[in-house]
């Protein structure tokens, strides 16, 4: 007897039959790429950036007539780790579509192309390469962005959370991408960032090199009532109930962040039998197990924190949507030091994006943490 799929889909490749929405928003990605401009997606973290992009690429008039790469900076502290990555993204999402582009790649490194290995059996050097071997990383880059205006298709190159490449310690990074990409005559990009300020800097200050180098997209939550009805739907397909006004608590609890929603409804949905129903205390449990399985992760990013910016993060976070954060009402209620105190604190925590902000409102990044911070001091999850 087959496996019954859980719909609610956490981690890997979404089928479209279980991915939720985004109508409006993959159109436009793709039309937006395949008539040849760039594009930066906007969006806190998990909120389903990385879904929508895969989604799309996907999508037969782009799978068939695209080369499509991705890939996740979040963890690349320089230059070196940048064309390291890329590199290898490039390799392996080759290699099971073209050998013939694969050899051609590998031939355009000549900068690491003796470092490579062979494999006898495929016939090809492979990119079995270490990352200290990448001994001059703008040579090497210089060859990738070559490459990609060789190859026999366009390319989409999707690069998420953009914003870190402004932390590397190099110089003019983003002077020598722009200047790399403005010269591709054979790909398209798609710049995704989860820390609001510094995307938005990046591409909407006439002093850096990126200004109105593409069109913008801000990803904002699915609508409620489209949510609603897709766990719902879900829940009845498998015959299993959800209440629709259960499923708008867990909506609004996390402010429509898609990650920890579907977190949610993909362990309620293992935990009600068929023929059973998800009531409230399934979902309180469920949530209570996933903010404790966090702890020690939340633990360690705490401990990393100097007292004041503790202190106001705390405020942030037990307020949930933060305005006026320098009033004195603001600073009496949550017993902190100064207006000038909170500025210095704020800022801090905006570069860490431990928060962030929009239109002066300031909230908690990561929604569970902000639930794990008040449950520390007495405030439960209230559904």
């Amino acid at each position: 007897m087959a496996t019954k799929m859980n719909p609610f889909i956490v981690t890997g490749k979404i089928a479209p039959e279980y991915f939720c929405d985004r109508v409006q928003e993959s159109a436009r990605l793709v039309k937006s790429i395949t008539n040849g401009n760039n594009l930066v997606i906007i969006s806190p973290r998990r909120m389903g950036k990385t879904g929508l992009i895969h989604f799309c690429y996907d999508k037969q008039e782009i799978s068939k007539e695209y080369y499509t790469f991705f890939i996740d900076i979040l963890h690349t502290s320089s230059l070196r780790e940048f064309t390291y990555l890329l590199g290898k993204e490039i390799y392996d999402s080759l290699l099971p579509r073209s050998r013939k582009m694969v050899k051609l790649f590998l031939q355009t490194l000549k900068s690491i192309s003796g470092k490579f290995g062979f494999e006898p059996g495929l016939n090809l050097p492979v990119f079995n390469i270490e990352l200290g071997d990448i001994e001059r990383p703008e040579y090497t880059l210089d060859e990738i962005f070559y490459y990609l205006n060789q190859a026999d298709k366009r390319c989409i190159v999707a690069i998420d959370e953009f914003q870190q490449i402004a932390k590397y310690p190099e110089k003019n990074i983003e002077a020598l991408l722009r200047t790399y990409i403005q010269q591709q005559a054979n790909s398209n990009f798609i710049f995704a960032g989860s820390e609001r300020h510094m995307m938005q800097e990046m591409f909407l200050s006439s002093a850096r090199p990126f200004y109105q180098s593409a069109s913008l997209m801000d990803l904002k939550a699915i609508p409620s009532e489209t949510y609603v009805a897709f766990v719902a739907g879900h829940f009845g397909k498998y015959n299993k109930h959800i209440e629709k006004s259960s499923v708008e608590k867990v909506y609004n609890l996390f402010k429509g962040h898609t990650y920890y929603m579907q977190k949610t409804f993909n362990e309620v949905f293992a935990d009600t039998p068929e023929g059973g129903e998800c009531t409230l205390d399934v979902i309180r449990t469920a949530i209570d197990a996933i903010i404790a399985s966090n702890d020690t992760i939340f633990r360690e990013i705490l401990s990393n924190i100097p007292e004041k910016q503790k202190i106001l993060l705390y405020a942030i976070a037990r307020e949930g949507e933060a305005e006026r954060i320098t009033s004195s009402d603001f600073i009496k209620r949550h017993s902190l030091v100064s207006a000038s105190s909170v500025q210095s604190a704020v800022k801090k925590l905006l570069e860490k994006d431990l928060i962030t902000e929009s239109n002066k409102v300031f909230s908690v990044t990561d929604k569970l943490f902000a639930m794990w911070m008040n449950q520390m001091y007495g405030h439960p999850v209230v559904l």
